[in-house]
């Protein structure tokens, strides 16, 4: 699960005052800018020509870019719940969205100003949908007039700090996960830890986790959910984690807390506050158990090197697939997660494994809504068959499985590959994902412990890079996506067919998965920063045709992603 190296496709503005400067021009006079905002036109698609720009249409192509995200209910079968587990749901749902405030502090500032500056109710839509003024499914583009670039650090870190300065700041925990980088009056770098900043939001999230860990009848959630809100205080996660992965036979469940760090493409050291709030569909996650014990036979088979591979990945993390019924914060943002591999702590990993989780309630409809119509549009129609939902529903979860393999320390002395790769630790860490989840696939079906062809595996595997990638290369997943895109289309793993779709070659699949685990693994391995800085740049990007069989999907409507309708009232519990 798990950015600047990034293209912005900026509209030639106007106005060119940057991030800081509108904050700063709140602080000075708010007044001033709420003139200024309100007079300003609201921009449309990341091309738009200022020429060209008609006022009485920006309110149209704002409302047209909302109508891009197909509306889903967030439901489930609540009877399964016992009474107890259904009066902890309002209190977990409370205490997840607390985490949206934090998050838009995280990835803008002060989002309240600018919501309160913006009189076009689909911009502000937007706004909310994505926690500031860039789109995140356009490369994080701006599209309130004003705005300029999204700083590569968020708001994580000073917008006016220099990677070199980072770099040579003698600070305490400087890469650390749960802080934030300021300036003092004099101007020198300090940390300030997430739960100071936070302490009173942070203090009501707790003291939710803590009441419906007083409701809770299963003594693992119960342990879990006290142990997290201790965590929320004190920005110490690891033994919370650990008692996330103990507890085995609950029917709620929450993920919550700062977590990935997508966010700070500046560095990738940063977490984003987020949460899921889920149920555990048993018969579904009872099928899926066995898969994690074949985690430490499969490492071995990795097509690498024997000293890529010397990591023995934990097995005593388990595969679940639920219904998620609340996102917030980061989960919240741009293309919406449908599976979950957790914790991210390394040393947690190492000693007992992650946690998979398959949200199938999401899932089922981004392959409804998403998946089968850009199959009928862009996969060839002798194929069109083989893309099926087990085979998405199989590719989704080994991707976050196959986090599990691989290495997490670099081989050389170069310390954690996190560490190592920097900003572009998350991308390749999503692209050995992708590409070890297909060749689980693989080998498992070789074994007979899954049923099903392979053809249907791998055309459904084609069709997802272009459900993910019309999300834009401007985040890890993205990144990932094009990386694997413009790799299998070089080793002719498909061909483009003169009628404008893509052809699966099956035989040339095999070689070309094999060559990416092993060029990627190795990357990692190495803690490679410039060679995998050179990937990126070379392969992590649209290419002009691929953009313009994109943009055929937009034309006949078919969404990019999906956004929630959730909620209490939505569960039906008042």
């Amino acid at each position: 699960m798990i950015h600047s190296h990034i293209l912005y496709h900026v509209v030639p503005q106007i106005f060119t005052f940057t991030a800081v400067q509108h904050q700063l021009i709140m602080k000075l006079n708010p007044f001033l800018l709420l003139i200024t905002v309100s007079a300003l036109v609201f921009i449309s698609c990341h091309n738009t020509d200022t020429s060209n720009k008609q006022p009485n249409n920006t309110v149209d192509k704002m409302e047209q870019r909302v109508n891009e995200l197909a509306p889903v209910k967030l439901t489930t079968d609540l009877t399964r719940l016992t009474d107890s587990e259904k009066k902890m749901i309002p209190l977990l749902i409370d205490a997840a969205h607390i985490m949206d405030t934090l998050f838009a502090y995280q990835a803008y500032g002060n989002l309240d100003s600018l919501l309160n500056a913006t009189t076009n109710p689909n911009t502000k839509k937007f706004i909310e949908i994505n926690y500031g003024p860039w789109d995140r499914l356009r490369n994080d583009s701006p599209f309130v007039e004003g705005i300029g670039p999204k700083p590569s650090g968020a708001n994580f870190y000073p917008t006016d700090m220099s990677k070199v300065e980072f770099e040579e700041a003698n600070l305490k925990d400087k890469t650390g996960l749960y802080n934030f980088i300021r300036r003092d009056e004099a101007g020198k770098l300090y940390t300030f830890p997430f739960h100071e900043k936070f302490k009173q939001p942070l203090e009501r999230a707790a003291a939710k986790l803590r009441e419906a860990a007083a409701m809770a009848e299963d003594p693992g959630l119960k342990n879990y959910l006290t142990l997290r809100a201790d965590a929320l205080l004190h920005d110490e996660y690891q033994k919370s984690d650990f008692a996330w992965l103990d507890m085995k036979n609950n029917g709620l469940d929450i993920v919550i807390g700062p977590i990935e760090t997508y966010e700070d493409q500046l560095f990738g050291y940063k977490a984003s506050y987020e949460g899921y709030v889920l149920i555990k569909d048993k018969d579904w996650s009872s099928r899926l158990a066995k898969y994690a014990a074949f985690l430490p036979e499969l490492q071995d088979s990795l097509p690498v090197t024997s000293e890529y591979k010397t990591e023995k990945p934990g097995s005593d993390g388990d595969l679940n697939a639920y219904d998620v019924i609340y996102y917030a914060g980061s989960a919240n943002a741009g293309g919406k997660t449908i599976a979950i591999n957790l914790p991210n702590d390394e040393e947690v990993q190492l000693k007992k494994g992650t946690r998979r989780l398959q949200l199938k309630n999401a899932m089922q409809a981004k392959f409804d809504k998403i998946m089968v119509p850009i199959a009928n549009v862009l996969i060839t129609p002798d194929q069109r068959q083989n893309v099926k939902f087990d085979a998405f529903f199989a590719n989704t979860m080994f991707h976050e499985v196959a986090h599990g393999l691989g290495i997490k320390n670099t081989i050389n002395g170069k310390g954690t590959v996190r560490k190592a790769l920097k900003e572009y630790a998350s991308a390749l860490e999503e692209g050995k994902a992708d590409i070890l989840g297909l060749f689980m696939v693989e080998q498992l079906l070789a074994k007979g412990e899954m049923k099903g062809e392979l053809k249907d595996y791998y055309t459904t595997f084609i069709a997802g890079i272009f459900r993910s990638v019309r999300f834009g290369a401007g985040d890890a997943h993205g990144i990932a996506n094009m990386i694997r895109f413009n790799y299998f289309q070089e080793h002719h793993a498909f061909t483009r067919q003169s009628d404008g779709t893509y052809k699966v070659n099956y035989e040339n699949m095999k070689s070309a998965i094999d060559s990416l685990s092993n060029l990627i693994l190795t990357l990692q391995g190495n803690g490679d920063y410039e060679a995998v800085a050179k990937l990126v740049a070379d392969k992590g990007k649209i290419g002009d045709q691929l953009q313009k069989d994109l943009d055929r999907l937009g034309e006949v409507n078919i969404p990019v992603d999906v956004i929630f309708e959730q909620g209490v009232q939505v569960l039906g519990l008042q």
